[in-house]
């Protein structure tokens, strides 16, 4: 391990890396942001050696924690507890858990194996129905991400997380009423908030100035994507509604070549994170997409490693 990542991590030494709050507070006594990455479940075993792979060159730069998304309707439930557990082992680790089309106690029974996995905390989400399952939140017992974070606050002492969407939740009607949803999700006992992809600091601001307003202050960690492919990541945000910059597109459209894109799309990544610390942020998780070469390269030119 690098000597400068040895001593980022030194400084938490005596810390349990057992609560992402308390990891929190310590990097904020010390006045740093938390550093955190996402990854995925693998499809097939060609995924799962970059995975691997991608996690073990990315616990070189001693991240404070990592979690690990879980596909709609428990879509690729096994294949993210597999991982969970094996990461868990070596940092400390969230779960994303999905409601959508569940029933109470098959819900319980994942909060189990999260909890007997060793993880840290689990980000409740109420997920899409599946394509192949488009009513699947009319069938379950479980109908909101509140209602999750109750169940799990309920059947375990495990830390909770939940989603916060700096430019609206695309079923809410307008900020206010996220907000209000967020409040009653930290008085439900959710002590940490991650957003949505998004690509502005002025969104960031807005939403928790306007948590802050309906009496939420959970610390709201932004997700960034490095965008280190903009066809990729623009095609993400069309999907799921984040609004890229309209200057930003045109650095896109006007780029010579896909090399001079990646260039442009890192560039603007580095710059928001840098951005999104000096406004208060209290950390910054990075959707790595399992690859550990973009991931790095933002968090080492954010100053958020070395």
């Amino acid at each position: 391990m690098p000597e400068n990542s040895l001593l980022r991590k030194s400084k938490l030494e005596s810390l349990s890396y057992g609560s992402i709050s308390a990891v929190s507070k310590a990097r904020l006594a010390l006045g740093e942001p938390t550093l955190s990455f996402e990854f995925f479940p693998p499809k097939d075993d060609a995924g799962e050696a970059t995975l691997w792979n991608s996690f073990e060159k990315l616990l070189e730069v001693s991240p404070d924690f990592v979690s690990v998304t879980y596909g709609a309707g428990g879509s690729n439930r096994e294949r993210s507890l597999a991982v969970v557990d094996k990461m868990a082992k070596e940092v400390l680790t969230i779960g994303h858990l999905t409601c959508v089309g569940a029933s109470r106690e098959s819900t319980t029974e994942i909060i189990r194996r999260f909890e007997s996995a060793g993880v840290g905390a689990i980000l409740a989400l109420r997920g899409d129905s599946p394509k192949d399952d488009p009513d699947a939140l009319q069938k379950g017992e479980l109908k909101s991400a509140l209602e999750l974070v109750d169940l799990v606050h309920e059947e375990t002492s495990l830390e909770v997380g939940v989603a916060a969407f700096p430019e609206v939740h695309p079923e809410s009607p307008d900020m206010a009423h996220d907000s209000r949803v967020l409040n009653l999700k930290q008085i439900a006992g959710a002590s940490f908030a991650v957003t949505q992809l998004f690509f502005s600091v002025d969104a960031y601001n807005k939403l928790v100035e306007s948590a802050k307003a309906a009496g939420a202050v959970i610390p709201i960690v932004p997700g960034l994507m490095p965008i280190s492919n903009a066809k990729q990541v623009v095609r993400m945000a069309e999907l799921s509604g984040a609004k890229i910059p309209d200057d930003l597109l045109a650095k896109f459209e006007s780029a010579r070549d896909d090399a001079h894109a990646r260039e442009i799309g890192m560039e603007y990544s580095i710059k928001l994170a840098v951005d999104l610390v000096a406004a208060g942020a209290p950390g910054i998780h990075i959707f790595s997409l399992n690859s550990h070469v973009a991931a790095i390269e933002l968090a080492r030119a954010a100053g958020l490693c070395r």
